[in-house]
Parts: structure tokens; sequence; C-alpha cells
């Protein structure tokens, strides 16, 4: 795919490649697809006169956007692979993950070099984060350089006869996940595994070519661009994204559920066929998108392990009556089955080779625990999030799903310790925008009742917390802060 979209760009150099927006909406083009194209030859030619080659391994802390792209081309290129850095994981962290990656080169753009030195204050506001970038190994700066940052990634370079295009399968990208400061997990994905994951999500949203699609992920870009179709960037701010879309008018738009829910108060009409994903989706919120435009409403469950494995339409999710959150059946490629104790597996030829420092698995052990049904997918929830009561096992993914009626925005089941190793099953309901309250808790008795032995101990309408650049709930967060309004209530 990655191969297919060098030729691609080639082709029609002067084709709109990289859209972005002004704040009142009106498009504008922030690279060509021969702008694209130079600029991935640049970024080889200079990554290759530093030795960069099949076997080397190149961290990436650059913003999304045309050179972001351009970079993961060229390291592509070289047969190389990249370290995707995220500056909201924390310094510890980063510096950790990176040790076990072991980077050759450090690429980084002013504002990462910034937000790792002298805007650290203000960029904690934020919640990014980053060590001192040379401490993780040898730094080039990308893009405009500002004072303080390190040399250019082309500083010394002058003619650099570029090598022929590694066409050899081989490690392409390196994604951290979980783990800790003492044992960080990294997804290593291989070409072969990359390119079926674009490859499947090519086939799930055919698009049109000179027709605008609306996301910023590597895996909309590269389909998208290699398809002939524009993509354009999110805007940041939800006002200028309800903006973005009126004018764009694009065929097909990737936005997680944060930012749907957000566009959708205020006041944002969709076109054409709208996907989500990286966090729960609910019927409801698919069926509100459809409501305000869309063609059609799909949820993606993905992982960094295997991207995408299933999806589901807003029609089916909303006639599924049946315990659980129904995702959809595996896409073309994807095998799933449960082990003993209802671990969903999955395996295929988009799914990661191996952890960094472990040997290659077939399987993914994805950490949900689900069932089959009619060869789809039902999820009932994260196996390390079962509530122990009274020496019942509780998931409540199981569950959850049952409390999105409308006028619920979010819902998690969270268990609060009770003493003796025992926990409280709290409800966290957060009520949408300008829902009233009394209503709401009206609506919810139909489905508390239902829960039987699962039914909580407490229902709170409260914001619930989330965590990371995805925005998911953050249930230990959603659990202290229900802990605290039982302890308050206790106290009053």
């Amino acid at each position: 795919m990655l191969d297919t979209l060098a030729h691609a760009l080639r082709k029609s150099p002067d084709r709109p490649a990289v859209l972005g927006t002004a704040r009142n909406g009106a498009v504008r083009v922030m690279a060509t697809c021969g702008d694209l194209a130079d600029l991935t030859d640049h970024y080889a030619a200079a990554l290759h006169a530093r030795d960069i080659a099949r076997g080397s391994t190149v961290g990436v802390a650059v913003r999304p956007g045309p050179r972001a792209l351009a970079v993961m081309l060229a390291v592509h290129r070289l047969g190389a692979r990249a370290a995707v850095l995220d500056p909201g994981a924390g310094p510890d962290v980063l510096r950790a993950r990176l040790a076990l990656a072991r980077p050759d080169v450090v690429l980084a753009d002013a504002t990462a070099q910034a937000v790792a030195g002298w805007a650290r204050p203000l960029a904690r506001r934020a919640h990014l984060a980053l060590p001192d970038l040379a401490t993780l190994g040898p730094v080039a700066t990308v893009g405009p350089r500002l004072p303080g940052c390190a040399p250019a990634l082309e500083t010394g370079v002058r003619s650099v006869v570029l090598p022929r295009p590694v066409d050899e399968d081989g490690d392409a990208v390196i994604v951290f996940t979980s783990g800790t400061t003492s044992r960080p997990r990294a997804v290593v994905h291989t070409r072969s595994s990359l390119a079926a994951g674009m490859a499947t999500v090519t086939g799930l949203v055919p698009v049109e070519a000179e027709r605008p699609v609306l996301g910023g992920t590597f895996f909309v870009l590269v389909p998208s661009l290699a398809s002939g179709a524009p993509v354009a960037l999110p805007a940041r701010s939800p006002r200028v994204l309800v903006r973005q879309l009126r004018r764009l008018d694009p065929q097909a738009t990737y936005l997680t559920p944060p930012q749907l829910r957000l566009l959708l108060a205020a006041g944002a009409r969709f076109t054409g066929r709208v996907w989500t994903g990286s966090a729960p989706a609910s019927a409801d919120l698919l069926t509100r998108v459809k409501q305000a435009g869309a063609r059609e409403a799909w949820g993606v469950y993905a992982l960094t392990e295997l991207f995408p494995a299933a999806a589901v339409e807003q029609a089916d999710k909303a006639a599924f009556t049946g315990g659980g959150d129904l995702v959809g059946a595996p896409l073309p490629g994807v095998t799933a089955r449960t082990d003993a104790s209802g671990e969903l597996l999955l395996s295929g030829p988009a799914a990661r080779d191996r952890y960094l420092g472990e040997e290659p698995d077939p399987w993914v052990a994805t950490g949900d625990r689900a069932h089959l049904e009619g060869g789809r997918i039902v999820l009932q929830g994260r196996l390390k999030d079962m509530v122990l009561r009274r020496a019942e096992n509780i998931y409540p993914g199981l569950y959850e799903p049952a409390l999105h009626v409308p006028g619920v925005e979010l819902a998690l089941l969270v268990g609060v310790p009770a003493g003796d190793g025992d926990e409280r099953l709290v409800a966290v309901v957060q009520p949408g925008r300008g829902a009233d309250r009394a209503a709401l808790r009206a609506a919810l008795t139909g489905p508390l009742g239902r829960m039987g032995s699962a039914r909580p101990d407490a229902v709170l309408l409260a914001d619930i917390p989330l965590s990371g650049r995805s925005r998911k709930p953050d249930r230990a967060a959603t659990a202290r802060l229900a802990a605290a309004r039982l302890a308050e209530g206790a106290r009053g």
C-alpha cells in the first residue's frame, strides 16, 4: 500500500493531498501530491546520509500532517522502522520505552522540542510532556527550526543518491502500548502486517477519487491518498470542525466518539459515511450521527495489535437486544475465537508480528471478554475490569450498553472497595448536554431492574474522566470519583 501511494503521488503531482482549514472552515491545501513526494525523497536522502537503512530504528516526534507522513514514507522506503513517540505518556515512561527501542536517531519538530524544553510548563497544562530528547539518542529537527532546536535533519547533506526502495518484509513500526517504566511493552508491526491492515481499510471504506475524506490517522491518510482522495486533517476546535464539515462535504469521516459527541452538541451536520473507533461507540451515539445527516454510521473495533478487526453499522447495532456490546463480524482475513476464560483471541494477516523483545505469536490476546453470536463478536467487558461483589464476578461490559438510554453520553460500572476484599458496584452516568436529570433517572429504572444480580449499589450522575490521545473513559479515575462521592454522601 505504501509503495502504491508513492507511485500515486508521482502520477498526479498537482493534485491536492493534505488539506487544512481556516477558522471560518475554509479549505486550504497544506500539501499537494508532488509536495509529499518531494518531501519524502528529501527526508529519505537525509536519513540515508546518516546511515539509516534496513534494521535501523527512527524515533518520530512530529505532529500529524504532511511532514509526519513524509517521514513515515521515507523510513519505509529505506527499510528502517519507526518508533512513534507519544508526548502524552510522560517523560519517565517515554524514556523507558525508548531505552527498549534504542533509536539510531530521533526526528522531532520544533513543537516537540519546545515541549521537552522551554515550553515544558505550558505543555504540562495540556498534559503533554517529553524528556530531554537528546537523552534518547541523536536528535534532528524536521521542519522550521527555532532557537535551541537540534540541527536540521538536512544539515551537511549535499548530493545523495537514493538507494532502490526496499521491497522485502521486515519491521515497519513500533507502537508503545501498555506496560510500566520497568517493563514497557511495544507492538511491532511488519511491512506486511501494516500493508494488510491498510488493505482491509480500503476494502471496508471504498472511496472515490477527488472527493475529500476527513480524518488524521496514518490508516486514513495512506489508503485514501493511494485511492486518489485528498484527506483533510480535522480541526481541533469543535466550532471550527463544524464549519469544516459544512464546507468540505466529505465522502467519509473518521472521528473518535468524544469528537463526535462534541460535534453533535455543537449542532454539526454530517455527510456520507461516518466511522468511529478508538473508544466504545454506543448504538445511541451512532443513531444520533445518522440523525445528523450521515448516510451510514459505523463503529470500528480495532486494536493497536490488529487494525481493524471488526465493524458494525448503526442499524445492526441498534437492533441488537442481547447482553453485551455488539462490535460486528470479523473483517475479511480476521479469525476470532475465545479461550477457556472467555477472552477474545484474534489472528490474521494484519495482526502484529510480536511484542518488542518477545517471540512472534500469531494470536492476539485482546484482554476483552467476549462471545461469538451468529459469527459476530459481542464484547462483555475487559477481563481486568471485573468487579468482585459478594463472591460474584461481575463484568461491567456485559451491562454498560443497557445504560446508554437517550440523554446519556457515557456510562461505566466501576467497583469501589467496601472492605474485606469486597466491592460496591457503582454506575457512573454522564448526562448529555441539557438532559433532564430527573427524567434520566426515570429512564434508567428499566435497564437497572433488568440487571438482576449485577444491579449497582448506587447510581451517580457525573462527568466521566477521559484519558489518552483517543480520550477513552478512564475507569480508574472514575472509580476514584465514585469513591469520593460516596464518602461525601456518607459524611453528609
